[in-house]
């Protein structure tokens, strides 16, 4: 099975049980605003929010668990990792704290706990433990319209189009994240354009991590000539400060 999220906007009322769902499963505290979030409703603290776009249309937010995902590629240490059933997780023992991933992300989604003495990055996971076990995510099991349903991606992405098809008129006819990015395991439909969920940027058909797989190979490269540099600088100094003190030791002498 290939996990995936199908979320209908069109059935979305915006009553949040999702969102205080996602909360609950992974025992997130009580999210404070503060002058860095994006206004988007996502945090260190909240891994998915209901965003609303034109003509009133509300849309779940929340990481895209890409294909081919862009913070994945571009994390050094392998901190995130998509698994066999599709959902990109993230284990905090191996990150170093670089975010890269934030940067990668096209949607935007990875958050960083600023206010935390040891910091992590955090965002959805796809309750990646609950359907390991053969259950579906928290989020999808509260929505009590079924505005965002749990399934097989290739079934859900035949149901998206059945829908579109049986009712041409009240979609736009995309289903976004079929191919964005290379293509994710949260879909969607909606009777507006979505573009509003990505900050307004564009996300074309190509998988990213073509474009940080270069940047990424030269990390160790560059790794070794800047402790090169170091070392060499670090042994620059020492030699100075070895010669100005036997300098100053000879001069103390003389005297």
């Amino acid at each position: 099975m290939k996990a995936a999220i199908l979320t209908d906007t069109t059935k979305c009322n915006n009553c949040h049980e999702c969102v205080a769902a996602c909360k609950k499963q992974n025992k997130l505290p009580v999210d404070l605003p503060r002058r860095w979030d994006l206004d988007d409703g996502l945090s260190a603290e909240n891994w998915t929010s209901v965003v609303e776009g034109p003509e009133h249309v509300f849309a779940r937010k929340q990481c895209r668990h890409c294909l081919e995902p862009a913070c994945a590629s571009a994390c050094p240490v392998g901190a995130l990792q998509r698994t066999k059933l599709g959902a990109v997780v993230y284990d905090a023992n191996k990150c170093m704290g670089c975010r890269y991933c934030m940067m990668a992300c096209p949607y935007g989604i990875p958050r960083y706990e600023w206010q935390a003495a040891v910091p992590y990055v955090r965002k959805c996971i796809l309750c990646y433990d609950r359907i390991a076990e053969g259950r579906q995510p928290a989020c999808t099991e509260a929505c009590p319209t079924k505005a965002t349903i749990f399934g097989d991606r290739d079934q859900l992405l035949a149901a998206a189009r059945e829908r579109i098809g049986k009712d041409p008129g009240k979609y736009v006819n995309k289903i976004w994240g079929e191919h964005d990015a290379g293509g994710t395991s949260v879909l969607y439909l909606s009777s507006v354009d979505l573009s509003f969920l990505s900050a307004g940027r564009a996300i074309g058909a190509g998988p990213l991590p073509k474009t940080t797989t270069t940047a990424m190979e030269a990390v160790p490269f560059a790794f070794t000539v800047v402790m090169a540099c170091m070392a060499g600088l670090s042994w620059i100094i020492g030699r100075r400060m070895t010669i100005a003190k036997d300098e100053s030791g000879k001069d103390e002498s003389h005297e």
